[in-house]
């Protein structure tokens, strides 16, 4: 069965609301990625200040919860404001499921990133369903993310 987690966008303050949230809950971050990690398109370099955004990060809550979130930036982050800043999260146990999820989660709503294999090794999806709720569907492959 899927798991189920929230996932918070910032414009740009990801990582010290993290810590914040690391300093309230404890634990550690098992992944830290920044934009300027990311493979270049059409030869793009980023700026410095949108490289060193927060591309993704987690922190766990307890066995079943995991708190998640990253920077906005570049086209996205025109529909940021706060209140509008999360997504739910589902992490699906394998790829049939995830395709499964997404058309279910979409039907009536609007895609807003098609599932598909990303470079960081996860079949992953994003889409605002037909009630304006934001949703992000992910399936991590084992053997694509060994290594990761």
């Amino acid at each position: 069965m899927a798991t189920v987690n929230i996932y918070l966008t910032f414009d740009g303050n990801c990582e010290e609301a993290f810590g914040f949230y690391k300093s309230v809950f404890g634990g550690d971050f098992p992944y830290v990625g920044r934009f300027g990690e990311m493979p270049q398109e059409d030869g793009k370099s980023m700026s410095g200040d949108d490289a060193n955004r927060i591309m993704h990060i987690s922190l766990p809550i307890s066995k079943e919860t995991m708190l998640m979130g990253s920077d906005t930036g570049g086209e996205w982050a025109s529909g940021y404001q706060p209140g509008n800043n999360f997504s739910i999260s589902v992490s699906a146990e394998n790829r049939g499921e995830a395709d499964r999820l997404f058309a279910g989660l979409s039907a009536g709503g609007r895609v807003t990133m098609p599932l598909a294999d990303m470079f960081w090794g996860a079949y992953f999806g994003m889409l605002t369903d037909q009630f304006g709720i934001n949703w992000m569907v992910n399936y991590d492959d084992p053997e694509k993310m060994q290594g990761k």
